[in-house]
């Protein structure tokens, strides 16, 4: 059994003290020695972390002590190594850069869809009202070379602030349809969703939890490849282990 427990998580809420929490979960996290990245934002967190399942555990019941965060979920993964050198907590203009300011996520989200809808989507192919469903990959060009679901389009964009652009010379191709976007674990996809229905697209769903959150509750049905994710890992299977380890 691996014993580095890896965790991911986001939540768009409003934190006017970003500077002064970066202060405490720096303190928190290196208490417990974890490695990782931590962003703060006055728009929400956005972590990646890893170390024992103790430390992870103590680290999160402490962060959860706040109310803002007392609800937040980390998509968790097992490793045999911590894929991370160092521990960082960063204040920054946007936990998920996208340079659009009218985007505010923290003041309402785009419809979502779990991963099992949308298995059953894919496997029907229709939505629940017999809509055809396209999926939308809002991740860089690279990243979707490692792996994608079927049929998915892919704007080929060099980075996430590339989105709204692209939105705007291709919105015709996603014109009634439900279109489900999506991404490594749910923080562009969030963002992407909201830009669409300002564009005026109705039918806009974002993929709850992302592609990680899909394979552990939907395996890799509709998915071809591996989920590439920015640390030592490289890329996950569909069992959310590094796609170079041994299995069992």
């Amino acid at each position: 059994m691996p014993e580095v427990l890896n965790i991911s998580a986001y939540k768009f809420v409003a934190l006017p003290d970003a500077a002064q929490l970066r202060t405490q979960l720096l303190e928190s996290a290196t208490q417990v020695a974890l490695k990782g990245t931590i962003l703060l934002a006055e728009e929400g967190i956005n972590l990646f972390l890893a170390g024992t399942e103790s430390s992870i555990r103590f680290f999160l019941d402490e962060l959860r002590e706040d109310p803002r965060f007392a609800d937040l979920r980390p998509k968790e993964s097992w490793s045999d190594t911590v894929p991370f050198r160092h521990l960082r907590v960063k204040r920054k203009n946007e936990i998920i850069r996208m340079n659009h300011p009218a985007i505010q996520p923290a003041q309402g989200r785009a419809p979502a869809v779990d991963a099992t809808t949308l298995k059953r989507w894919l496997d029907e192919g229709h939505d629940d009202v017999g809509k055809p469903v396209v999926l939308l990959d809002t991740r860089n060009a690279f990243e979707v070379d490692h792996g994608t679901f079927d049929n998915a389009i892919d704007w080929r964009l060099g980075k996430f602030s590339d989105f709204p652009q692209a939105l705007q010379d291709h919105r015709a191709e996603l014109e009634g349809r439900c279109v489900v976007s999506f991404c490594t674990g749910g923080i562009r996809c969030e963002k992407a969703a909201l830009v669409m229905r300002e564009a005026g697209l109705q039918d806009v769903w974002q993929l709850e939890g992302g592609i990680l959150q899909y394979f552990e509750q939907a395996g890799s049905a509709h998915f071809h490849g591996e989920c590439f994710v920015f640390d030592e890992r490289q890329a996950l299977a569909a069992d959310l282990r590094p796609t170079d380890e041994p299995r069992s």
